[in-house]
């Protein structure tokens, strides 16, 4: 049964309205006042985003810090000594402490399996950054260890569970733009080998690794971000037709990049079960913009930015006065029609880690996991559906591998929306 603390609103004005849920959340920390039990967390790697898990970690008084290692000692030190965290000498002492329920695995991704499979054999649930890992073979290894040892293992990004995607979804479910046919996704963060990246330092004063970012590349760092999102919206993904190129190989860097062809741009067209089609560019060249559109038969919804949980959603309904406009976008005004910007009904209730939009709970995938945990369910951010992202990411990633267009293999039950959003 829903919370009776909880109240859930969407505000549809007659052409255009910000559809954001209004949600009395209860924090994590209230949620452990109540009884639930608290769950013990260790954090391998002490690198940029752990900085981020670190200043989110407040809002979630059910998740019990017991220590953080990296393999740089120098950079575990400032981290520890910044965040006042305890520390492991070693991997094997964190994999050993009894006290942890949950490793969370934030290193760099080359490095994901290894990390992840050593946590999933010392018996400890996982929590990893993405992707699960660099090949799809040692993915859905990881997938069968955790299930034959019943475990649980979920990955980043959790921005489903954010109050945008949530409230994005509930409207989709809603039908308030009609039948779904096409969405329009956008992962592009500017002409990135051109700012001043060298000089980016952590709250820790870690600096932004740079070399391993441009060597994964930007659609295995990004392309999870929306896919989640359309997955969990449209279901599986049965075919993915790509293209992937290397616009820049050097990056200008003072650094020699090894591969030196990792793609900076790609674009793939993906196909849902139920007939709904998506665009998803990801690049770190074309100017930024990481807005959604979704667009059915009876109106287009939308929302500017992925990593702000608080950003506004919107409605413009296609009646015959809005297709005109469409054509004609300047006469919008004077039909009073269009899309309009109208103030967020509710703004995000948490600390976040970061600056400027990207307003994310980081500890909120790893709460939610904690909490299947405890209750015995599947976690929203399952195994198999992160299974299911990865295969689509190296699909977009790497085209000239399986071919193109791409059948998917992979599938995954049904997600349920938060309570708060349904």
């Amino acid at each position: 049964m829903a919370d009776t603390r909880l109240l859930t609103l969407v505000w549809v004005r007659r052409e255009s309205a910000p559809l954001l849920t209004i949600a009395r959340m209860p924090s994590e920390r209230e949620r452990a006042e109540e009884g639930s039990t608290v769950t013990g967390i260790a954090l391998v790697g002490c690198g940029w985003v752990a900085d981020y898990y670190l200043s989110t970690l407040s809002n979630h008084g059910r998740l019990e810090l017991k220590g953080v290692f990296d393999r740089d000692a120098e950079r575990q030190a400032r981290f520890c000594a910044h965040h006042d965290a305890p520390s492991y000498r070693g991997l094997q002492e964190l994999l050993d402490d009894p006290g942890v329920d949950i490793v969370v695995n934030l290193t760099n991704p080359v490095n994901h399996y290894e990390v992840s499979q050593a946590g999933l054999e010392a018996g400890k649930h996982v929590y990893s950054e993405k992707p699960l890992a660099m090949e799809m073979p040692l993915a859905e290894e990881l997938v069968e260890l955790a299930e034959a040892r019943g475990l649980l293992i979920a990955s980043a990004p959790c921005g489903l569970l954010g109050e945008t995607a949530q409230t994005l979804w509930k409207a989709v479910r809603e039908e308030k733009a009609g039948p779904i046919r096409v969405v329009y996704a956008e992962m592009d963060d500017g002409l990135l080998h051109r700012r001043d990246y060298r000089e980016w330092v952590s709250e820790s004063g870690n600096a932004w690794p740079y070399k391993d970012e441009f060597e994964v590349g930007c659609t295995l760092e990004h392309a999870g971000y929306y896919l989640t999102w359309l997955t969990a919206f449209f279901g599986p993904a049965t075919r993915v037709t790509s293209f992937a190129s290397c616009q820049v190989p050097d990056k200008q860097t003072d650094l020699t990049l090894d591969p030196a062809t990792t793609p900076d741009f790609s674009v793939a067209c993906i196909e849902f079960d139920g007939g709904v089609v998506a665009r998803l560019t990801c690049s770190v060249v074309a100017p930024f913009d990481r807005s959604i559109r979704i667009i059915g038969d009876d109106g287009v919804l939308s929302a500017g930015d992925c990593w702000d949980y608080g950003a506004p959603v919107y409605l413009r309904r296609r009646t015959a006065l809005g297709l005109k406009a469409e054509k004609y976008p300047r006469l919008a005004p004077f039909l009073g029609v269009g899309t309009r910007r109208v103030p967020p009904v509710r703004k995000t209730r948490f600390e976040y880690g970061g600056s400027g939009a990207d307003r994310m709970d980081f500890c909120r995938g790893i709460a939610e996991l904690a909490d299947a945990i405890e209750e015995g369910r599947t976690c929203r951010m399952s195994a198999r559906h992160a299974l299911h992202v990865n295969e689509i990411t190296l699909a977009i990633q790497q085209p000239e591998l399986g071919g193109t267009p791409r059948p998917m293999r992979t599938r995954f039950e049904p997600i349920e929306p938060m309570p708060w959003a349904r």
